[in-house]
């Protein structure tokens, strides 16, 4: 498994609150499935934005997961970047891959 950072920006208009609780419960299936590890939105952002973070096999899982949010089929994502992560150091280490982290450790000490 890898994780995953995806960024979504939304346009502006009412349709982002017409759709809002059924992205929100789409999400929450996402949660209980272990798919979906956190999201929310970003603060300060010329449009509404969040970032997610999901564990999946593959970018086309996460790609698909994205295609099948509510936003996405009612054209409610005005950019969208997928980058995946290793958290190497901090809190969520235990969801490393852990590929690299012996050879950083051995520059740190």
């Amino acid at each position: 498994m890898s994780l995953y950072i995806v960024r979504m920006d939304h346009p502006d208009g009412p349709e982002w609150n017409t759709f809002v609780r059924e992205h929100v419960l789409y999400l929450k299936e996402l949660i209980k499935q272990g798919k979906l590890i956190a999201s929310g939105p970003l603060k300060n952002t010329p449009l509404r934005a969040g970032f997610l973070l999901f564990s999946a096999n593959s970018l086309d899982e996460v790609t698909t997961m994205v295609n099948e949010d509510p936003f996405a089929r009612e054209n409610l994502i005005a950019q969208l970047d997928i980058q995946e992560w290793d958290p190497l150091f901090g809190q969520l280490t235990t969801l490393s891959s852990r590929k690299t982290a012996h050879e950083l450790q051995d520059l740190i000490d």
